[in-house]
C-alpha cells in the first residue's frame, strides 16, 4: 500500500511535535541535574588533597581502651553537595555497623552553623571539637580509633566525586578493627569532592 505524501501541514505538525518533545526533555534533565545536585559541582570542583592527620585526639572521656570503636565524622554544613554523598554513605554505615560495637560521632566544622540532615539526626553524637581539629585540610572527613583507642585511619571516606561503598576506604577498616586486626594511620593523597576547612593555609 502507497503512504500518501506528507502535506506541509502535516510536516509543519510533526516539527513541533519534535521541538516540544525536545524541550520536554531538556526541561527533565535540567530539573534532575538540580535535583541530584550536579549542578552545583563546579563549586566543589574534584581536588587532590594531603591528609594526615594523626595528631587528632578524642576527648578524655572517649578516649583510651573502652572496647569500642569510634568513628568521628568531620562535616562543614556549607559543604552541600559533597555532604549529600557522604550522608548517605555515613547512614549505610551506620545500619551496617550497628551490632558490631561502634560508636559514631560528629564534629562539625569551628565558626560554623549548622544541622546535620535528619536522616542522621539521633544517630551520632556531636562533639564540641576534638584536639587537633583544626588541622584538617580537608571536608567531609573521618576518624577511626581502636577498641584500645589508637588512632587507626584519618581521611577522607573515598576518593573520586562520588562517595559509595565501591571506592570507600572506611569499610575495609572497620572490618580489619571488628575481626581484631590491627591498623595504623598513615597519610593519604586523595583526589576527590572535598570542602577546604582550615581557614588559613
Amino acid at each position: 500500500m502507497n503512504t500518501p505524501p506528507a502535506t506541509p501541514a502535516r510536516r509543519r505538525g510533526m516539527r513541533l511535535l519534535i521541538a516540544a518533545a525536545c524541550v520536554f526533555m531538556l526541561g527533565v534533565g535540567v530539573a534532575l541535574w538540580q535535583y541530584f545536585g550536579f549542578s552545583e559541582q563546579a563549586s566543589f570542583a574534584e581536588q587532590a588533597i594531603v591528609f594526615d592527620d594523626a595528631q587528632l585526639q578524642l576527648p578524655l572521656d572517649l578516649a583510651g581502651a573502652n572496647g569500642r570503636i569510634r568513628v568521628v565524622h568531620f562535616w562543614d554544613p556549607a559543604c552541600t553537595v559533597c555532604n549529600r554523598e557522604t550522608g548517605a554513605h555515613l547512614s549505610y554505615l551506620i545500619s551496617m555497623y550497628r551490632r558490631a560495637g561502634i560508636d559514631f560521632y560528629a564534629v562539625r566544622r569551628p565558626g560554623t552553623t549548622g544541622e546535620l540532615p535528619d536522616y542522621l539526626k539521633g544517630r551520632l553524637q556531636e562533639l564540641p571539637t576534638l584536639t587537633g581539629v583544626e588541622q584538617i585540610p580537608a571536608s567531609p572527613a573521618v576518624a577511626i580509633w581502636d577498641r584500645d583507642g589508637h588512632l587507626a585511619y584519618a581521611g577522607p571516606y573515598s576518593i573520586g566525586m562520588v562517595c559509595n561503598s565501591a571506592n570507600s576506604f572506611v569499610e575495609p577498616i572497620l572490618d580489619k578493627l571488628v575481626s581484631g586486626k590491627p591498623v595504623r594511620p598513615r597519610g593519604l593523597l586523595a583526589v576527590g569532592c572535598y570542602c577546604r576547612w582550615q581557614t588559613t593555609p
